[in-house]
């Protein structure tokens, strides 16, 4: 017997990691649930998106399997990746914004200066200032 289903799966073309877990009810059926994760994805909010869970027969998942999941999952996927590369536009524009580099500069100058008045005050100081410090 030869199945297609990886060569759908494929055609998916997901970002991630595909879960499935299929679990056999009583009633000859199957509750199946699936869940894509994409670790990639630093933003958090990616754990809020629920599984796609399915009921029912080996007939009638055989049948209508990727119909059902293929826009669910493909959405998932493509709201992933955007956060993620969103993400980093963000980074990338936080460091650009004139806020942060006027951040940065002020941090600069303050620093210049507070080791400036460091330097100055160690030139300032004479060994014979320090002499009577030390005992004989």
């Amino acid at each position: 017997m030869q199945t297609n289903f990886f060569r759908q799966l494929a055609k998916l073309n997901l970002k991630g990691d595909l879960q499935l877990i299929l679990r056999p009810t009583e009633e000859n059926g199957f509750v199946l649930s699936i869940l894509l994760n994409n670790e990639q994805c630093g933003d958090e909010a990616r754990k809020l998106i629920p599984p796609v869970n399915l009921k029912g027969t080996a007939e009638e998942l055989d049948n209508g399997f990727f119909e059902t999941v293929g826009t669910p999952l493909q959405t998932a996927s493509g709201l992933m990746v955007n956060m993620e590369s969103f993400m980093k536009q963000m980074e990338e524009a936080k460091k650009k914004s004139a806020m942060e580099k006027e951040k940065s500069d002020k941090e600069k100058k303050e620093k210049e200066t507070k080791d400036k008045k460091f330097t100055e005050s160690l030139q300032n100081v004479n060994s014979s200032d320090i002499d009577h410090l030390i005992p004989d």
